[in-house]
């Protein structure tokens, strides 16, 4: 049961992180048009959601060969593991 715990504490850390760039810059951009549209007085919805939408692809573009390396690091690892998980 130890070994089942601390891999499933492994996945969420790993979601963690692997989802933490495209986060955080969705979080960044969105702050920078808040301000921007705050400073202007522009309340254009679009305005906030196309800069998101490229920056995360963007993102997406740039760290997904590293999140899918990771991503199946770990799967690699857990199939490596499954018959010591399943053994107690």
């Amino acid at each position: 049961m130890h070994n089942l715990t601390y891999v499933i504490q492994q996945a969420l850390v790993l979601v963690l992180v692997v989802s933490g760039p495209p986060i955080v810059m969705a979080l960044v951009i969105g702050f920078i048009i808040s301000v921007f549209q705050a400073a202007t007085q522009i309340q254009e919805q679009t305005l906030s959601f196309a800069p998101k939408l490229v920056i995360i692809f963007g993102i997406l573009g740039l760290a997904g060969p590293w999140m899918g390396t990771t991503l199946l690091r770990f799967t690699f690892n857990i199939y490596d593991r499954f018959p010591a998980l399943i053994g107690h």
